[in-house]
């Protein structure tokens, strides 16, 4: 009996905003967007909720910080319409993209070390002497250039292209990665990182801050992996055997 009456709890959307800092606006847009299921109405027109819809909200606000509003909505919005191997694929696409993220900065911190022994500061040099020094064609470097990766000033009076010492680390830097497997498009914000820091020695307090926001993202994909999966079971669990209304929303909870 106590499992049925549980089953019939009905919650307003401020009961489901409350706990969230949220507003009734924002859980209403969510229903709308598919984050939630469907609401029934009562006769007056107003939208009436159930534990289970709570379970779908922590569920979403759980998946945002490791997978992105978007993914998140789009992983919702297939759980509701009964398409979970959808679900789970954007899920997999994620975790797919975070190793992605860890390799890329395993491959820049092992570039940067290679890199040690570079100069930082020193004489210039040209298109020819450099592209020798790194074993490739200038029209390479040229490529490069328009890619972003490098910024060599032009001779005012011959016109020809002039890399200083930090031109140089970044060609250095930018044939590491490529050797690497490493396409220009991935490389290119990985170059202006070390340019914006001033340097290789500067980068480790940036190379420790991007671990850490991969690491944060790890952990947030775990916790809303296990608050998808208890909205799943929720969502699977036959009427009236408790399992879906066993956790209320906590503003609900307190009265």
């Amino acid at each position: 009996m106590r499992q049925n009456l549980q089953s019939s709890v009905k919650l307003r959307p401020i009961d489901l905003a409350r706990g969230h800092g949220l507003s009734t606006q924002a859980v209403r847009n969510y229903e709308e967007a598919g984050i939630l299921p469907a609401a029934d109405r009562t006769p007056h027109g107003y939208r009436t909720y159930t534990p289970l819809h709570a379970r779908a909200l922590e569920a979403f606000l759980a998946l945002v910080p490791g997978h992105s509003h978007p993914t998140a909505t789009a992983i919702m919005r297939a759980v509701n319409r009964g398409a979970a191997e959808d679900a789970f694929r954007l899920i997999d696409e994620s975790h797919a993209q975070l190793l992605d993220d860890r390799r890329t900065l395993r491959a820049v911190e092992a570039a940067l070390r290679d890199l040690a022994p570079a100069p930082e500061e020193g004489g210039e040099t040209f298109v020819g002497p450099l592209a020798r020094r790194l074993g490739l064609r200038p029209a390479t470097l040229r490529a490069w250039e328009r890619a972003g990766l490098l910024h060599p000033r032009r001779d005012p009076q011959t016109g020809y292209r002039v890399y200083s010492a930090a031109d140089v680390r970044d060609a250095l830097l930018a044939h590491q990665l490529r050797r690497g497997g490493y396409l220009l498009e991935q490389i290119a914000p990985l170059i202006a990182r070390v340019r914006s820091a001033g340097g290789i020695a500067p980068l480790g307090s940036t190379l420790r801050d991007w671990q850490a926001r991969l690491s944060a993202r790890s952990r947030a994909m775990l916790t809303g992996a296990a608050a998808l999966d208890a909205y799943l079971v929720h969502r699977t669990a036959p009427p009236g055997d408790g399992t879906r209304s066993a956790h209320l929303p906590a503003a609900r909870a307190r009265g």
